[in-house]
């Protein structure tokens, strides 16, 4: 790059700083040199177009996205273990003496090599797939170190596609950490991690954009120190460090984003004051249960903003099965019955039908003459027009749909009501395109907003993450509930649980089997669910019709099998968490989760809430593949509780500061690298930052945070539509 970089590390307080020196002459602030980084992948050596189409697929089409594709774990490369010591499904070098030349052995198209190692504590098994050049390399009598995962095979253990090393080769990477990405079928984390190297060694510098201050106040890394140490740390301590910094990044700029909405939003007059129709009230009285005092207390706080003269936004925060959608119909009857017009929007279009209909029979079992509208992407053009008519001439009182309400063909007449459902699936610029719908041109016209939300996140971060919105909690669940029924069981349980799903579809019910994502690739997790759709066929009774659903599947695959789950036609659905939300099959009693410890606590607790929303009791069979410590302990929490408020809180007691290793509890947020709860102490101290920084300078105008006003509006342009408010 012809510019000389100086690095400075300096010890402080048992962390890292790192200060980056560079010359000015250098000319790397010049404004031809900044496109570097925006430069597509295809620029780096070794990367042709069909390589650049594999990493499109994992969302990295650039050079800095390149950079910003953190990895998701880090392969340790510990001391060799000794042959006697090791443990099943766990990763392990080892240490010994070849006692074979391997042999080849085929099995249909696959070629399997198979030889032993032997140390003074025992033999191991060896065995590669598809690499007959192993044949000519290893020879018996070799001393090589081999690593890899360890699994029971015929009643041996054995080591399955491990690396081979010199003893030389291994001393030189003992004891760092290597990235883990996420990959693809075509794209493994080889040629990947050559990629990351090749990217930071060309990538141009970046402007260090917060005040030294602040970083040395919060024992900050340097910017581009952090993104080259998050990729390659030495070891924990180094990727604490890198890590800190760029979590914090990521909740600042969320942070100071949600706080300039909420100041636009702060107070604003409408035109559209709803007060209480004495039809809603008739509708409480008759319906065949009473609302619980939660509900009734939120529906309360619903009304008083529909009817204060300001623009109501309002986040229903309830527990999966709490009663937030009958608020939510309450709420659009009470507009319709003023003369206006209410919308909600639903992240599916299985979801938005059931909506639909189900308010639909409530109008007409109640006599209530009001017309509910359906819009969704699938319709054809023909009832598409017919609906667009309906709503632009106030036909329609009460228009359900997904994401196609928002479409520039969509015209409405005093739209005064915008819900949303399972807010995390829609970013705060749709729910902004909805909700302005009805303004036109008049700020005043701005429609209500209710966002709803099963996800349980404490109160404290909840008023944090969602600064723009005033909070209610529905935190009781209605007297008819039927418990579900936990069991947290190890692999030795399957055939039961096979046998009991087989048991409760003989009378009449149906079951969810989730699958694991093993990779972040949603390639390998298709292929998943598609081997254990194989093995359920082959162990359920004849007649059980066993399907699968995946993230891969085009949406109206998708769409079809949730309907066809939905309809009774299919009794076992297999699928990876996409069924997390969608889709309510009140006919569905059994939720089995394999490999139940990779999924966060608030992810296996939406997974479990997909079932027990009929009059029959239900149950969830969480499985456990894993011997380490801890796992039990964490999946105990499910076993005890069913309260998604009560099960997030002691998550947090028990992932403590930087256990982060795992699967992430809250990719809703779009936070790349941060979690709301294990970085939950992180997102309050950069909260209160936030707010000592607003006070000081509401507009970033000193100079101090000149770099970090202009790093925002580079945030805001890209992620706007993004941001999960």
């Amino acid at each position: 790059m012809g510019m000389t970089l100086l690095l400075c590390y300096m010890l402080r307080n048992d962390a890292f700083d790192a200060v980056y020196f560079v010359p000015a002459e250098s000319g790397l602030w010049n404004e031809e040199k900044k496109t570097m980084n925006q430069q597509p992948i295809t620029s780096l050596k070794g990367i042709g177009e069909k390589t650049a189409k594999l990493f499109a697929k994992l969302g990295v089409e650039t050079v800095e996205e390149l950079l910003h594709d953190y990895p998701r774990a880090y392969d340790a490369y510990e001391e060799p273990v000794p042959i006697g010591k090791l443990r099943e499904k766990e990763m392990f070098a080892v240490s010994g003496q070849l006692m074979k030349t391997p042999s080849v052995r085929r099995f249909k198209n696959i070629q399997v090599i198979i030889t032993d190692v032997r140390d003074m504590t025992g033999a191991l098994q060896l065995t590669w797939y598809n690499m007959p050049y192993l044949r000519n390399v290893l020879q018996m009598g070799q001393i090589l170190i081999f690593r890899g995962r360890v699994v029971k095979k015929s009643g041996r253990l054995t080591m399955e596609q491990p690396d081979v090393f010199t003893p030389e080769q291994y001393r030189r990477i003992m004891h760092s950490m290597q990235p883990v990405y996420g990959q693809t079928k075509g794209l493994g984390n080889k040629a990947i991690t050559r990629a990351v190297q090749q990217a930071l060694e060309q990538r141009q510098m970046e402007r260090e954009y917060l005040p030294e201050e602040l970083r040395s106040r919060y024992e900050l890394a340097e910017y581009n120190y952090a993104i080259e140490h998050i990729h390659f740390p030495a070891d924990k301590k180094e990727l604490l460090f890198a890590r800190k910094r760029l979590v914090f990044d990521e909740f600042l700029f969320f942070l100071l984003s949600v706080r300039r909405l909420k100041e636009k939003r702060q107070d604003l007059k409408s035109k559209y004051v709803i007060p209480r129709a004495p039809e809603v009230d008739k509708l409480l009285a008759s319906l065949p249960y009473e609302l619980t005092g939660a509900q009734k207390k939120v529906l309360e706080e619903v009304r008083k903003d529909l009817e204060s003269g300001l623009v109501m936004n309002r986040l229903v925060q309830g527990d999966v099965g709490s009663g937030k959608t009958i608020v939510a119909v309450l709420a659009l009857l009470e507009t319709a019955m003023n003369g206006c017009q209410g919308a909600m929007m639903a992240p599916t279009e299985v979801l938005a039908k059931q909506h639909y209909e189900s308010i639909t029979e409530l109008f007409a079992t109640y006599g209530i003459e009001k017309q509910v509208v359906l819009v969704t992407g699938s319709m054809t053009a023909k009832e598409k027009r017919i609906a667009y008519e309906k709503i632009a001439s106030h036909e329609a009182d009460i228009i359900v749909g997904t994401h196609a309400l928002i479409q520039e063909k969509v015209h409405y007449d005093r739209l005064a009501l915008v819900i949303t459902d399972e807010q995390h699936r829609f970013g705060v610029g749709q729910r902004e395109a909805l909700g302005n719908k009805g303004s036109k041109t008049d700020p005043e016209l701005t429609s209500h907003v209710l966002v709803m939300s099963a996800t349980p996140i404490p109160r404290t971060l909840a008023i944090i993450l969602y600064g723009d919105l005033d909070i209610s909690i529905i935190d009781e669940m209605p007297a008819e509930r039927l418990p579900i029924k936990n069991c947290v069981v190890n692999t030795g349980y399957r055939d039961k649980a096979y046998q009991f799903i087989a048991r409760e579809v003989a009378a009449g019910r149906q079951a969810y089997v989730i699958c694991p994502m093993v990779e972040e690739s949603e390639m390998i997790e298709a292929e998943n669910v598609l081997d254990y759709t194989k093995l359920l066929r082959e162990k359920l009774p004849a007649g059980i019709t066993v399907e699968y659903l995946h993230g891969k599947m085009k949406g109206k695959e998708k769409n079809q099998i949730m309907e066809r789950f939905a309809s009774g036609e299919i009794q076992v659905l297999v699928s990876t968490t996409v069924v997390e939300v969608g889709v309510n099959v009140p006919n569905a009693t059994v939720m089995m989760i394999e490999n139940a410890e990779r999924f966060g606590l608030a992810q296996l607790h939406q997974l479990r809430g997909r079932v027990g929303r009929g009059a029959h009791q239900s149950y969830c069979i969480m499985v456990n593949c894993s011997d380490q410590d801890g796992t039990q302990e964490r999946l105990d929490i499910l076993n005890r509780s069913n309260d998604g408020f009560y099960i997030a809180s002691e998550d947090l007691k028990l992932r403590g500061p930087g256990d982060f290793f795992g699967l992430r509890q809250s990719g809703d947020m779009e936070f790349k690298i941060a979690d709301i709860f294990t970085d939950a102490n992180l997102l309050k101290t950069v909260s209160e930052e936030v707010n000592r920084i607003l006070e000081r300078d509401p507009n970033l105008e000193q100079e101090e945070y000149w770099a970090l006003r202009e790093r925002l509006d580079v945030y805001l342009s890209k992620s706007y539509d993004k941001l999960n408010l």
